[in-house]
């Protein structure tokens, strides 16, 4: 298994996870290192055949499963829909729509009303906060970074 979370703390016996699309209900019977990830074993998947039919599926877990995060961050599908406010204008750019991780820092897809879309570096000097109740974020843009975006 690739291992895509930031808790892999909680992949351990016992632990309820869904599998690939359908969402199969599973529990975890074992774990162990293997390269960069792990070899999951589940319970009552006893041979290579029902085994094949786990690879390459993505696991999930509940959101109520989910450990809360420190006070100011959030998953990604809690802020995905959020309206995207330049603090200088006060008026929204567009609504953010994903989140591109890289090396150095994430980058946040916001599409336009119009069309299109703006990138924006998630650093502090850009993104100036996130209220969960009015289900903003305020934003410094750069000069020219919207505008470059339109055309």
């Amino acid at each position: 298994m690739e291992v895509l979370t930031d808790f892999p703390e909680r992949l351990m016996p016992g632990t309820k996870v869904f599998v690939g699309p359908s969402h199969r209900s599973m529990v975890i019977a074992g774990t162990r290192s293997h390269s960069e990830g792990l070899l999951i074993k589940f319970d009552h998947v006893d041979n290579p055949e029902e085994a094949g039919r786990c690879r390459n599926q993505m696991v999930y877990v509940t959101t109520s499963d989910r450990p809360p995060l420190p006070e100011g961050q959030y998953y990604e599908h809690q802020v995905i829909g959020f309206s995207v406010i330049d603090d200088d204008s006060g008026v929204s750019i567009g609504s953010l729509s994903g989140i591109m991780r890289t090396g150095a820092n994430d980058i946040y897809v916001v599409a336009r009303p119009g069309g299109g879309e703006v990138l924006l570096p998630v650093i502090a000097s850009v993104v100036l906060s996130i209220d969960a109740q009015s289900r903003t974020i305020h934003v410094h843009l750069l000069p020219g970074l919207v505008e470059d975006a339109e055309t």
